[in-house]
């Protein structure tokens, strides 16, 4: 079986509605996604073999969003701050760990 191209690929959705209806990218989620890049950037996780941060549309969990999914186990998670954008890369991303308090 052949390894997989990236450890993690990072979903999150940047989803904008524009009828009114509740959105991830009204949470912030775009300079979110953007500051966890760069983290991973930072941290030496980029590329093959380590970490793929990517912009998503609609999820369709906006209600409990921000929303992003990791794949290859497909964890979804939720989050409101850089703080819980750095647990989610400390624990989850290179340590492996699912944390709890942010899993939907």
């Amino acid at each position: 079986m052949n390894e997989p191209y990236y450890r993690y690929h990072v979903f999150f959705c940047v989803n904008q509605r524009t009828n009114g209806e509740e959105c991830c990218a009204d949470k912030g989620s775009a300079s979110l996604r953007e500051y966890a890049k760069e983290r991973i950037k930072e941290l030496g996780l980029a590329g093959r073999g380590g970490v793929r941060i990517n912009n998503a549309g609609c999820l369709d969990r906006c209600a409990e969003g921000p929303v992003i999914v990791i794949y290859p186990e497909g964890t979804w998670y939720t989050y409101v701050d850089k703080e819980d954008i750095d647990e989610i890369v400390e624990k989850h991303l290179i340590c492996g760990q699912v944390i709890s308090r942010l899993q939907i």
